[in-house]
């Protein structure tokens, strides 16, 4: 990762304090198989310095944008950068504190505290991905406010109060606008420092798919690139809906392309068939058909 981010372009300065941020905090043989090497990289050498000063300066992040902005990427990425353990939090409306913080389970015959990802987060100074926060209920989410802010602790009734390990941090993760989102509580949204993601550009996706395509030919690089950026222009204008707005069904097609799937074929899997209003369809059919031609196999897509 660290390699990654000098190749990047991210400040000297950085890169030096990320070093010795990682030297100073081990990590616990209990959660080192939570220690993830990322599947991908995140492209934005801003984005990065924003976020790597935000969060060597012991701040929280929340990640906010459209879809397609790879803010669990990012997450995941940032994670990595710093070595931590990671912690998925997965939020929706049926979210409880127990299931944030812990509860109680029968062990051996005893009671004892079953603690929940935000608990370990928290004693083994891991990375908590708090995955579409604005979908949880607020009074959920009201355990958090102590761990957020200058207390750092997680006070548990009947138990003991678990200070936070110096490396915990938390990345929380919202999308504007999909059913069963609210808005976020303000008590809590002044506890994380907010970046406002962007869509990706093609300069940056054509980094991330010959990352991903090592034999991928410069020109139809270009081309996926070129036709993903259209797709979202056409969602920022609303001529189509978001469904077709997927950058990994964009990989995962490619990635059938390679298997020797035609590329016409191979997009209808990955992004038409996600949508189902026949109209949109249609169209998302003709601009692909614009670029991508019927014939188009994998001898021509790859260069090995």
């Amino acid at each position: 990762m660290l390699n990654f981010l000098q190749e990047e372009g991210i400040s000297p300065d950085l890169i030096q304090e990320l070093q010795a941020f990682r030297d100073t905090y081990n990590v616990n043989d209990e959660v080192s198989g939570r220690v993830y090497r990322p599947r991908y990289f995140y492209y934005g050498t801003e984005i990065w310095e924003d976020a790597l000063s935000a969060l060597l300066c012991g701040e929280n992040l929340l990640l906010t944008g459209p879809k397609a902005t790879g803010k669990n990427v990012f997450a995941e990425n940032l994670a990595a950068a710093f070595g931590r353990p990671v912690f998925n939090i997965s939020l929706s409306i049926h979210a409880d504190a127990a299931s944030l913080i812990g509860s109680d389970t029968f062990r051996d015959g005893e009671v004892v505290f079953r603690e929940g990802p935000v608990s370990r987060s928290a004693r083994f100074g891991g990375f908590g991905v708090l995955d579409e926060i604005n979908m949880a209920k607020n009074e959920a989410l009201a355990v958090l406010h102590e761990a957020l802010d200058f207390r750092k602790s997680i006070d548990i009734p009947g138990y003991d109060r678990i200070p936070l390990h110096p490396a915990a941090r938390f990345i929380a993760t919202m999308n504007y606008g999909y059913a069963g989102t609210r808005e976020l509580n303000e008590a809590l949204a002044s506890r994380f420092v907010v970046i406002e993601m962007p869509a990706i550009s093609g300069e940056n996706l054509e980094k991330l798919l010959g990352r991903e395509f090592p034999s991928l030919s410069p020109d139809w690089k270009r081309q996926f690139a070129r036709l993903f950026q259209e797709l979202q222009e056409k969602c920022a204008s609303a001529e189509i809906s978001a469904k077709a707005l997927d950058l990994r069904g964009l990989i995962a097609a490619i990635r059938l392309m390679h298997k020797g799937l035609p590329a016409w074929r191979a997009l209808s899997l990955g992004i038409v068939n996600k949508v189902f209003d026949p109209y949109e369809r249609r169209l998302i059919d003709d601009l692909i058909q614009t670029r991508i031609p019927k014939t188009l196999d994998k001898n021509t897509i790859f260069t090995e």
